[in-house]
């Protein structure tokens, strides 16, 4: 798209578009003041404002009428396509209906939203807005804010930021990923067995003890990581082939340890984790696409959770 040089457009008074259209439709000075409901004066003013600034007479008589110059005649494709599609923005409702709509909405989102929530939510929007498309960017705590602010993303899913309006979608909680033959543990796990094992840990900071280590630490314990990965799917492939206990969020746990035929259980230890969260920008407070989407976010989130909540309970 081309920029836009705001300063000097801003320098130039838009409005005088608006009484060029207006001459060049009606060639009469007359009819234009009529037209705009301005007195003759003020339309003859605004005529010569504008020949100063273009540098050119734009309208001349020949005869008994006005005739636009080459350059007028030039203007008047590119003004009038202006001006329609200004009117046509002002005029357009502030609706979004989900069955003809074409859009590409931009989610940020993090590694266990891109597991837990895209698969559903992408299955959703084909069988409820088949023209829609998704383009996923991946956020982090240091980018999110960001993102948001610059406009690259439309709604970011996993990370709080104050600065934005933003809700909760569900509490966080881990689990421990392990093949019981290779490890030769049991579920559930017991402090000493967890504490025991080696581990492997989602990191995507230069600490090799991850999130999980960190608020270990704080506790004053010390992990044994010998894997950390900036996603989870290595995490779970690493436990099934060697024997390592992967600390995962729960609802990764749920949906895929069983896909690794891995064993899974609550982690022995209780920690504390921010919750999952749903942001956006507040000037996209209103639009109604996004406001659509963020209500199918919550439904899919809805549905995942009870799914999985089923699963757990059997």
């Amino acid at each position: 798209m081309d920029s836009i040089d705001h300063f000097n457009l801003r320098s130039f008074d838009l409005n005088l578009m608006i009484e060029f259209d207006a001459m060049m439709q009606e060639l009469s000075v007359t009819k234009s003041a009529e037209k705009l409901r301005i007195g003759q004066s003020a339309m003859s003013h605004n005529l010569s404002t504008l020949r100063m600034l273009l540098q050119d007479d734009l309208f001349v008589r020949v005869g008994q009428k006005m005739q636009p110059t080459a350059k007028a005649r030039a203007l008047a494709g590119p003004v009038r396509a202006a001006l329609t599609q200004a009117q046509n923005a002002l005029q357009a409702s502030d609706s979004f209906n989900p069955q003809t709509a074409e859009r590409v909405f931009r989610l940020g989102i993090t590694g266990e939203m891109e597991m837990v929530l895209l698969p559903a939510l992408v299955n959703r929007l084909q069988l409820t807005a088949p023209g829609v498309r998704l383009l996923c960017r991946a956020i982090s705590a240091e980018t999110v804010d960001m993102m948001m602010g610059s406009g690259e993303i439309d709604v970011a899913i996993g990370c709080k930021q104050s600065r934005h309006l933003g809700e909760v979608l569900f509490e966080s909680s881990v689990a421990c990923c392990f093949n019981a033959e290779l490890c030769r543990l049991a579920s559930p796990l017991s402090r000493d067995d967890y504490l025991g094992a080696r581990h492997a840990v989602l990191s995507q900071t230069a600490n090799v003890a991850g999130c999980v280590g960190d608020a270990l630490e704080a506790l004053g314990i010390e992990l044994n990581v010998i894997l950390a990965a900036p996603d989870f799917m290595p995490l779970l492939a690493a436990a099934r082939n060697a024997p390592v206990v992967a600390t995962v969020p729960r609802r990764i746990a749920v949906q895929y340890a069983p896909l690794f035929g891995l064993t899974f259980c609550e982690m022995p230890i209780p920690l504390s984790f921010p919750p999952v969260t749903m942001n956006w920008p507040v000037w996209t407070d209103k639009d109604s696409g996004l406001v659509w989407l963020r209500d199918q976010i919550r439904l899919v989130i809805r549905d995942v959770s009870r799914e999985l909540f089923t699963i757990t309970t059997h």
